[in-house]
């Protein structure tokens, strides 16, 4: 077992940066912490950002689904906490809330995943403590590397497979689609 955690130097960046915090705050100071995290990592990088709040972790997926959609970020930095507690309830939300994220990922959004799944309120409280290991500033740092890894591998890209005909052909129906006599 490592003694030490690694942690990736900062991403750094030649142009601005916008990410959307989506935090759910069911366990408010747990929030409120994470958040503290989160923000004190992207402002060290010079990023910009705003905060949203939703009802639950499961919305959590959803509100950057509408937001990649309907806005412009570069990146999302998810938080919440859940607890577990005496139903299965919790296995769902721990469960569906991260698989969404995931499949938002794959899909190519950069999103750090700050929200807590813990057993208790004391692994919470350790867990976003803004003078600890703040998973909040973790998830933060995640977007942000992310965001610099689809910089460095986007732009323009090549055409792949056949070249598109001239739009001098390209026009259905034209007396160009028709043979002359």
């Amino acid at each position: 077992m490592a003694k030490h955690e690694y942690t990736l130097p900062r991403a750094e960046f030649d142009r601005p940066v916008k990410l959307l915090i989506v935090v759910a705050p069911f366990y408010r100071d747990i929030a409120d912490n994470l958040i503290k995290g989160a923000v004190a990592e992207i402002e060290a990088t010079g990023a910009a950002f705003e905060i949203v709040e939703v009802p639950g972790a499961l919305e959590i997926a959803t509100a950057i689904g509408i937001a990649e959609r309907m806005s412009h970020f570069d990146g999302y930095v998810a938080l919440g906490c859940v607890i577990r507690g005496e139903t299965t309830h919790y296995e769902t939300v721990c469960n569906d809330s991260s698989r969404g994220l995931m499949l938002l990922g794959l899909q190519g959004l950069c999103i750090g995943n700050g929200i807590l799944t813990v057993e208790n309120r004391a692994q919470a409280e350790v867990r976003a403590d803004p003078g600890a290991m703040n998973k909040g500033a973790g998830a933060a740092a995640a977007a942000l590397h992310l965001v610099a890894l689809a910089r460095k591998w986007g732009g323009p890209r090549k055409g792949v497979g056949f070249v598109p005909a001239s739009d001098e052909y390209r026009v259905a129906g034209t007396a160009k689609d028709t043979p002359t006599a």
